[in-house]
Protein backbone atom coordinates (compact mmCIF):
# COMPACT_ATOMS: atom_id res chain seq x y z
CA UNK A 1 0.00 0.00 0.00
CA UNK A 2 1.40 3.36 -0.99
CA UNK A 3 2.66 5.69 2.00
CA UNK A 4 0.46 8.56 3.11
CA UNK A 5 2.32 11.75 2.68
CA UNK A 6 2.78 13.46 5.77
CA UNK A 7 -0.24 16.01 5.99
CA UNK A 8 2.37 18.39 8.28
CA UNK A 9 5.13 17.99 5.78
CA UNK A 10 2.55 19.53 3.35
CA UNK A 11 1.34 22.06 5.46
CA UNK A 12 4.82 23.26 6.32
CA UNK A 13 5.84 22.96 2.14
CA UNK A 14 2.59 25.10 1.39
CA UNK A 15 4.47 27.65 3.87
CA UNK A 16 7.65 27.88 2.63
CA UNK A 17 6.11 27.82 -0.69
CA UNK A 18 4.24 31.33 -0.15
CA UNK A 19 6.60 32.70 1.87
CA UNK A 20 8.74 33.16 -0.83
CA UNK A 21 6.05 34.86 -2.87
CA UNK A 22 5.45 37.50 -0.06
CA UNK A 23 9.30 37.61 1.13
CA UNK A 24 8.00 36.74 4.82
CA UNK A 25 11.29 37.39 7.27
CA UNK A 26 12.76 34.41 8.08
CA UNK A 27 12.46 34.88 11.66
CA UNK A 28 8.30 34.64 11.04
CA UNK A 29 8.45 32.01 8.64
CA UNK A 30 10.68 29.51 11.80
CA UNK A 31 7.94 30.92 14.20
CA UNK A 32 5.24 30.02 12.12
CA UNK A 33 6.39 26.53 10.86
CA UNK A 34 6.14 25.50 14.96
CA UNK A 35 2.99 25.29 16.89
CA UNK A 36 3.32 27.67 19.94
CA UNK A 37 1.88 24.95 21.90
CA UNK A 38 1.50 21.61 21.92
CA UNK A 39 0.00 18.71 25.27
CA UNK A 40 0.04 14.96 24.25
CA UNK A 41 -2.28 13.37 26.93
CA UNK A 42 -3.37 9.95 28.14
CA UNK A 43 -6.96 9.67 28.16
CA UNK A 44 -7.86 6.08 29.74
CA UNK A 45 -11.12 5.12 29.75
CA UNK A 46 -13.15 1.95 31.68
CA UNK A 47 -14.56 0.13 29.04
CA UNK A 48 -18.15 -1.52 29.04
CA UNK A 49 -16.78 -4.55 29.66
CA UNK A 50 -14.97 -3.52 32.55
CA UNK A 51 -11.70 -3.39 30.64
CA UNK A 52 -9.64 0.09 30.83
CA UNK A 53 -8.20 1.23 27.59
CA UNK A 54 -5.76 4.19 27.21
CA UNK A 55 -6.13 6.39 24.37
CA UNK A 56 -3.66 9.08 23.19
CA UNK A 57 -5.30 13.15 22.78
CA UNK A 58 -3.58 16.12 21.28
CA UNK A 59 -4.12 19.58 21.55
CA UNK A 60 -2.14 21.75 19.05
CA UNK A 61 -2.25 25.66 19.32
CA UNK A 62 -0.45 27.08 16.35
CA UNK A 63 -0.85 30.83 16.16
CA UNK A 64 -2.55 33.68 18.40
CA UNK A 65 -1.36 36.38 16.59
CA UNK A 66 -4.80 37.58 15.58
CA UNK A 67 -6.51 36.10 18.67
CA UNK A 68 -7.83 32.87 20.56
CA UNK A 69 -6.70 30.10 19.10
CA UNK A 70 -9.72 28.53 17.87
CA UNK A 71 -10.37 24.72 16.13
CA UNK A 72 -12.35 21.20 16.08
CA UNK A 73 -11.56 17.93 17.97
CA UNK A 74 -11.47 14.53 15.79
CA UNK A 75 -12.26 11.21 16.87
CA UNK A 76 -10.78 9.14 14.35
CA UNK A 77 -8.37 5.53 14.24
CA UNK A 78 -6.17 7.74 12.11
CA UNK A 79 -4.89 10.58 14.13
CA UNK A 80 -1.88 11.13 14.89
CA UNK A 81 0.20 14.10 16.31
CA UNK A 82 1.72 15.77 12.86
CA UNK A 83 -2.21 15.19 11.36
CA UNK A 84 -3.40 17.61 14.57
CA UNK A 85 0.01 20.03 13.91
CA UNK A 86 -1.19 20.81 10.40
CA UNK A 87 -4.78 21.05 11.62
CA UNK A 88 -3.45 23.63 13.72
CA UNK A 89 -1.52 25.55 10.99
CA UNK A 90 -4.64 25.11 8.59
CA UNK A 91 -6.99 26.78 10.74
CA UNK A 92 -4.44 29.68 11.34
CA UNK A 93 -5.03 30.63 7.87
CA UNK A 94 -8.73 29.75 7.58
CA UNK A 95 -9.26 32.33 10.43
CA UNK A 96 -7.12 34.91 8.77
CA UNK A 97 -8.35 34.47 5.15
CA UNK A 98 -11.81 35.14 6.20
CA UNK A 99 -10.71 37.78 8.59
CA UNK A 100 -11.73 37.06 11.87
CA UNK A 101 -9.77 37.95 15.07
CA UNK A 102 -8.79 33.91 16.05
CA UNK A 103 -6.09 31.96 15.90
CA UNK A 104 -5.59 28.56 14.61
CA UNK A 105 -5.88 25.24 16.94
CA UNK A 106 -6.98 21.51 16.97
CA UNK A 107 -7.41 18.37 18.77
CA UNK A 108 -7.72 14.97 18.88
CA UNK A 109 -8.02 11.53 19.95
CA UNK A 110 -6.45 8.47 18.13
CA UNK A 111 -9.65 5.67 18.86
CA UNK A 112 -12.53 4.50 16.73
CA UNK A 113 -15.73 5.76 17.52
CA UNK A 114 -17.86 2.94 15.58
CA UNK A 115 -16.22 0.72 17.93
CA UNK A 116 -17.55 2.09 21.27
CA UNK A 117 -20.64 2.83 23.18
CA UNK A 118 -22.25 6.03 23.71
CA UNK A 119 -21.22 5.65 27.32
CA UNK A 120 -17.61 4.74 26.20
CA UNK A 121 -17.76 7.72 24.30
CA UNK A 122 -18.65 10.02 27.08
CA UNK A 123 -16.28 8.90 29.44
CA UNK A 124 -13.51 9.21 26.69
CA UNK A 125 -14.85 13.29 26.18
CA UNK A 126 -14.84 14.12 29.61
CA UNK A 127 -11.55 12.50 30.81
CA UNK A 128 -9.83 14.17 27.22
CA UNK A 129 -11.72 17.48 28.14
CA UNK A 130 -10.64 17.42 32.22
CA UNK A 131 -6.75 16.70 30.89
CA UNK A 132 -7.02 19.81 28.85
CA UNK A 133 -9.17 22.10 30.42
CA UNK A 134 -5.42 23.91 32.05
CA UNK A 135 -4.65 25.20 28.17
CA UNK A 136 -8.87 25.55 26.80
CA UNK A 137 -10.98 28.38 28.20
CA UNK A 138 -13.15 31.11 26.47
CA UNK A 139 -10.31 33.97 26.07
CA UNK A 140 -7.99 30.98 25.65
CA UNK A 141 -8.82 28.05 23.03
CA UNK A 142 -12.08 27.33 21.98
CA UNK A 143 -12.42 23.96 20.85
CA UNK A 144 -15.57 22.73 18.25
CA UNK A 145 -16.53 19.50 16.71
CA UNK A 146 -14.98 17.79 13.65
CA UNK A 147 -14.40 14.49 12.23
CA UNK A 148 -16.72 11.71 14.37
CA UNK A 149 -17.63 14.62 17.36
CA UNK A 150 -20.97 16.67 17.35
CA UNK A 151 -22.90 18.90 19.65
CA UNK A 152 -23.00 16.53 21.87
CA UNK A 153 -19.40 16.12 22.17
CA UNK A 154 -19.21 19.75 22.70
CA UNK A 155 -21.73 19.75 25.63
CA UNK A 156 -19.83 17.27 27.57
CA UNK A 157 -16.72 19.55 27.15
CA UNK A 158 -18.40 22.54 28.63
CA UNK A 159 -20.22 20.30 30.97
CA UNK A 160 -16.71 18.96 32.33
CA UNK A 161 -15.07 22.10 32.26
CA UNK A 162 -17.94 23.84 33.95
CA UNK A 163 -17.31 21.68 37.25
CA UNK A 164 -13.98 22.38 36.86
CA UNK A 165 -14.63 26.13 37.10
CA UNK A 166 -17.62 25.91 39.31
CA UNK A 167 -19.64 28.33 37.24
CA UNK A 168 -21.04 27.41 33.73
CA UNK A 169 -19.06 28.67 31.29
CA UNK A 170 -20.40 28.45 28.03
CA UNK A 171 -17.80 30.26 25.80
CA UNK A 172 -15.48 27.38 26.21
CA UNK A 173 -16.55 25.63 23.16
CA UNK A 174 -18.65 26.06 19.68
CA UNK A 175 -20.58 23.49 17.89
CA UNK A 176 -22.99 23.23 20.98
CA UNK A 177 -26.26 22.58 20.79
CA UNK A 178 -28.56 25.60 20.73
CA UNK A 179 -30.44 25.20 24.24
CA UNK A 180 -27.29 25.79 25.65
CA UNK A 181 -25.47 28.55 23.99
CA UNK A 182 -25.18 27.50 20.29
CA UNK A 183 -25.70 29.27 17.97
CA UNK A 184 -28.31 28.81 15.22
CA UNK A 185 -26.88 28.10 11.39
CA UNK A 186 -24.12 26.48 13.27
CA UNK A 187 -24.32 22.73 12.44
CA UNK A 188 -25.02 23.54 8.55
CA UNK A 189 -22.32 26.22 8.51
CA UNK A 190 -19.20 24.53 6.93
CA UNK A 191 -21.68 23.05 4.16
CA UNK A 192 -23.34 26.00 3.44
CA UNK A 193 -19.75 27.87 3.01
CA UNK A 194 -18.76 25.16 0.20
CA UNK A 195 -22.06 26.02 -1.07
CA UNK A 196 -21.25 29.51 -0.89
CA UNK A 197 -17.87 28.69 -2.55
CA UNK A 198 -19.18 26.93 -5.28
CA UNK A 199 -21.60 29.23 -6.70
CA UNK A 200 -19.13 31.86 -6.35
CA UNK A 201 -16.70 29.62 -8.31
CA UNK A 202 -19.83 29.29 -11.10
CA UNK A 203 -20.63 33.06 -11.19
CA UNK A 204 -17.01 33.81 -11.87
CA UNK A 205 -16.05 31.35 -14.35
CA UNK A 206 -19.52 32.35 -15.87
CA UNK A 207 -21.27 28.74 -15.57
CA UNK A 208 -24.57 28.21 -15.31
CA UNK A 209 -25.74 27.29 -11.20
CA UNK A 210 -28.94 25.21 -12.59
CA UNK A 211 -28.44 22.17 -13.42
CA UNK A 212 -24.13 22.08 -12.54
CA UNK A 213 -23.47 19.06 -11.77
CA UNK A 214 -21.66 17.90 -8.51
CA UNK A 215 -20.04 14.96 -6.90
CA UNK A 216 -19.35 14.92 -3.04
CA UNK A 217 -16.73 12.55 -1.45
CA UNK A 218 -17.52 12.33 1.89
CA UNK A 219 -21.27 12.36 3.19
CA UNK A 220 -20.94 13.11 6.64
CA UNK A 221 -21.92 16.45 7.89
CA UNK A 222 -19.96 18.79 5.87
CA UNK A 223 -20.38 16.50 2.65
CA UNK A 224 -24.54 15.81 3.31
CA UNK A 225 -25.14 19.43 4.20
CA UNK A 226 -23.62 20.40 1.08
CA UNK A 227 -25.11 18.15 -1.11
CA UNK A 228 -28.37 19.46 0.03
CA UNK A 229 -27.85 23.24 0.16
CA UNK A 230 -25.92 22.44 -3.97
CA UNK A 231 -29.36 21.10 -4.38
CA UNK A 232 -31.49 23.55 -3.38
CA UNK A 233 -29.56 26.10 -5.42
CA UNK A 234 -30.66 23.95 -8.84
CA UNK A 235 -27.30 21.63 -9.14
CA UNK A 236 -27.99 18.25 -10.24
CA UNK A 237 -25.69 15.80 -7.41
CA UNK A 238 -25.01 12.98 -9.38
CA UNK A 239 -22.69 11.01 -7.09
CA UNK A 240 -21.84 11.13 -3.37
CA UNK A 241 -20.05 8.34 -1.22
CA UNK A 242 -19.37 7.77 2.57
CA UNK A 243 -16.93 5.14 3.73
CA UNK A 244 -18.21 2.43 2.72
CA UNK A 245 -18.39 3.43 -1.43
CA UNK A 246 -20.53 5.68 -3.28
CA UNK A 247 -23.62 5.60 -5.16
CA UNK A 248 -23.73 7.38 -8.62
CA UNK A 249 -27.08 8.63 -10.99
CA UNK A 250 -26.43 9.97 -13.91
CA UNK A 251 -29.92 11.96 -14.18
CA UNK A 252 -29.54 13.49 -10.10
CA UNK A 253 -30.15 12.26 -6.92
CA UNK A 254 -32.89 13.08 -4.26
CA UNK A 255 -30.35 14.60 -1.94
CA UNK A 256 -32.99 14.34 1.11
CA UNK A 257 -34.26 10.39 0.39
CA UNK A 258 -30.34 9.71 0.19
CA UNK A 259 -29.79 11.00 3.89
CA UNK A 260 -32.64 9.74 5.06
CA UNK A 261 -31.56 6.18 3.32
CA UNK A 262 -28.38 6.62 5.14
CA UNK A 263 -29.56 7.50 8.86
CA UNK A 264 -31.68 4.31 8.07
CA UNK A 265 -28.81 1.89 7.19
CA UNK A 266 -25.40 3.85 8.10
CA UNK A 267 -24.55 3.78 4.51
CA UNK A 268 -26.02 5.69 1.35
CA UNK A 269 -24.58 1.88 -0.75
CA UNK A 270 -27.18 0.47 -2.74
CA UNK A 271 -29.55 3.62 -2.20
CA UNK A 272 -32.54 2.67 -4.83
CA UNK A 273 -31.91 3.00 -8.35
CA UNK A 274 -28.32 4.40 -7.93
CA UNK A 275 -25.23 2.45 -9.69
CA UNK A 276 -22.46 1.60 -7.29
CA UNK A 277 -19.09 3.17 -7.21
CA UNK A 278 -15.68 3.46 -5.53
CA UNK A 279 -13.77 6.31 -3.58
CA UNK A 280 -11.64 6.49 -6.49
CA UNK A 281 -14.04 6.85 -9.16
CA UNK A 282 -16.02 9.18 -7.31
CA UNK A 283 -13.14 11.70 -8.20
CA UNK A 284 -12.74 11.02 -11.44
CA UNK A 285 -16.09 11.38 -12.40
CA UNK A 286 -17.17 14.11 -15.65
CA UNK A 287 -19.00 16.96 -13.72
CA UNK A 288 -18.68 20.72 -13.25
CA UNK A 289 -17.93 20.41 -9.46
CA UNK A 290 -16.13 17.97 -7.12
CA UNK A 291 -16.44 18.50 -3.77
CA UNK A 292 -13.62 16.53 -1.50
CA UNK A 293 -15.84 16.56 1.64
CA UNK A 294 -13.93 13.37 3.63
CA UNK A 295 -10.61 13.38 4.78
CA UNK A 296 -6.80 14.63 4.01
CA UNK A 297 -5.06 13.52 0.73
CA UNK A 298 -7.95 12.47 -1.62
CA UNK A 299 -6.20 14.01 -4.50
CA UNK A 300 -2.24 13.30 -4.87
CA UNK A 301 -0.04 13.37 -8.00
CA UNK A 302 -1.55 9.83 -8.41
CA UNK A 303 -4.48 10.84 -9.37
CA UNK A 304 -4.92 14.43 -10.43
CA UNK A 305 -4.59 14.01 -13.97
CA UNK A 306 -7.77 11.40 -13.67
CA UNK A 307 -10.23 14.82 -11.62
CA UNK A 308 -12.27 15.68 -14.93
CA UNK A 309 -14.34 18.53 -12.87
CA UNK A 310 -13.98 22.17 -13.81
CA UNK A 311 -14.05 23.34 -10.00
CA UNK A 312 -13.13 21.56 -7.14
CA UNK A 313 -14.63 22.84 -3.71
CA UNK A 314 -12.98 21.42 -0.97
CA UNK A 315 -14.60 20.47 2.42
CA UNK A 316 -12.27 18.49 3.66
CA UNK A 317 -9.50 19.77 5.61
CA UNK A 318 -6.36 19.10 3.29
CA UNK A 319 -7.84 16.95 0.59
CA UNK A 320 -5.47 18.04 -2.10
CA UNK A 321 -1.63 17.20 -2.25
CA UNK A 322 1.19 20.32 -3.30
CA UNK A 323 2.08 17.81 -5.66
CA UNK A 324 -1.61 17.64 -6.74
CA UNK A 325 -2.19 21.08 -6.89
CA UNK A 326 0.37 21.76 -9.56
CA UNK A 327 -1.28 19.21 -11.83
CA UNK A 328 -5.00 20.24 -11.43
CA UNK A 329 -3.30 24.27 -12.08
CA UNK A 330 -1.81 22.97 -15.23
CA UNK A 331 -5.06 21.76 -16.20
CA UNK A 332 -6.79 24.39 -15.50
CA UNK A 333 -8.98 22.95 -12.79
CA UNK A 334 -10.30 26.17 -10.65
CA UNK A 335 -9.66 24.95 -7.12
CA UNK A 336 -11.74 26.32 -3.69
CA UNK A 337 -9.06 25.56 -1.52
CA UNK A 338 -10.16 24.28 1.99
CA UNK A 339 -9.02 27.49 3.66
CA UNK A 340 -11.62 29.28 1.60
CA UNK A 341 -14.49 27.27 1.12
CA UNK A 342 -14.74 25.35 4.35
CA UNK A 343 -14.18 28.28 6.30
CA UNK A 344 -18.08 28.28 7.32
CA UNK A 345 -17.77 26.56 9.60
CA UNK A 346 -14.87 28.33 11.94
CA UNK A 347 -17.14 31.59 11.08
CA UNK A 348 -19.95 30.69 12.81
CA UNK A 349 -18.33 29.46 15.42
CA UNK A 350 -16.90 32.50 15.46
CA UNK A 351 -20.47 34.43 15.29
CA UNK A 352 -21.02 31.65 18.54
CA UNK A 353 -18.39 33.29 21.06
CA UNK A 354 -19.51 36.44 20.29
CA UNK A 355 -23.25 35.71 20.72
CA UNK A 356 -22.56 33.99 23.97
CA UNK A 357 -19.22 36.61 25.01
CA UNK A 358 -22.94 39.32 25.18
CA UNK A 359 -25.26 36.75 25.77
CA UNK A 360 -27.55 37.28 23.03
CA UNK A 361 -28.62 35.25 20.01
CA UNK A 362 -29.03 36.12 16.53
CA UNK A 363 -31.96 34.58 14.11
CA UNK A 364 -31.07 31.89 11.53
CA UNK A 365 -31.36 34.21 9.10
CA UNK A 366 -28.76 36.52 10.28
CA UNK A 367 -26.18 34.03 10.78
CA UNK A 368 -26.43 33.21 6.92
CA UNK A 369 -26.56 36.32 5.82
CA UNK A 370 -23.41 37.34 7.47
CA UNK A 371 -21.90 34.00 6.65
CA UNK A 372 -22.52 35.01 2.97
CA UNK A 373 -20.99 38.06 3.56
CA UNK A 374 -17.85 37.24 4.69
CA UNK A 375 -17.50 34.25 2.40
CA UNK A 376 -17.84 36.43 -0.51
CA UNK A 377 -15.71 38.87 0.02
CA UNK A 378 -13.01 36.36 1.09
CA UNK A 379 -13.67 34.84 -2.26
CA UNK A 380 -13.03 38.27 -4.00
CA UNK A 381 -10.03 38.73 -2.08
CA UNK A 382 -8.96 35.07 -3.22
CA UNK A 383 -9.07 35.81 -6.84
CA UNK A 384 -7.81 39.18 -6.86
CA UNK A 385 -5.18 38.38 -5.53
CA UNK A 386 -4.32 35.25 -7.45
CA UNK A 387 -4.49 37.22 -10.42
CA UNK A 388 -2.11 39.66 -9.41
CA UNK A 389 0.38 37.21 -8.33
CA UNK A 390 -0.44 35.09 -11.22
CA UNK A 391 -1.24 31.97 -8.84
CA UNK A 392 -3.63 29.75 -8.25
CA UNK A 393 -6.03 29.92 -5.70
CA UNK A 394 -4.61 27.82 -3.01
CA UNK A 395 -1.29 30.15 -2.86
CA UNK A 396 -3.12 33.59 -3.27
CA UNK A 397 -5.35 32.37 -0.36
CA UNK A 398 -2.34 31.79 1.54
CA UNK A 399 -0.58 34.56 0.50
CA UNK A 400 -3.61 37.00 2.39
CA UNK A 401 -3.73 34.47 5.09
CA UNK A 402 -0.07 34.56 6.21
CA UNK A 403 0.75 38.27 5.07
CA UNK A 404 -1.67 39.25 7.52
CA UNK A 405 -0.99 37.16 10.37
CA UNK A 406 2.81 37.71 10.03
CA UNK A 407 1.59 41.44 9.90
CA UNK A 408 -0.03 40.85 13.54
CA UNK A 409 2.85 39.27 14.57
CA UNK A 410 5.63 42.12 13.69
CA UNK A 411 2.93 44.77 15.16
CA UNK A 412 2.72 42.89 18.93
CA UNK A 413 6.62 42.19 18.62
CA UNK A 414 8.23 39.24 20.91
CA UNK A 415 7.79 39.02 24.63
CA UNK A 416 10.05 39.23 26.71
Amino acid sequence: MAKQPNPYEIAVNQLEKVAKLIDLDNGALELLKIPQRIMIVQVPVKMDDGSVQVFLGYRSQHCNALGPWKGGIRYHPNVTLDEVKALSMWMTWKCAVVSIPLGGGKGGITCNPKEMSLTEIEKLTRRYAFMIAPIIGPECDIPAPDVYTNPQTMAWIMDTYSMLKGYAVPGVVTGKPIIIGGSRGRNEATGRGVTISTVEALNYLKMPIKGATVSVQGFGNVGAIGAQLMQEQGMKIVAVSDSKGGIHDPNGLDIGKVRQYKAETGSVIDFDGSERISNKEILELDVDVLAPCALENAITKDNADNIRAKITSEGANGPTTPQADEILYNNGVFVCPDILANAGGVTVSYFEWVQGLQNYFWSEEQVNEQLKNIMRGAFSKVVTEAKRHKVDNRTAAYALAVHRVAEAMKLRGLFP
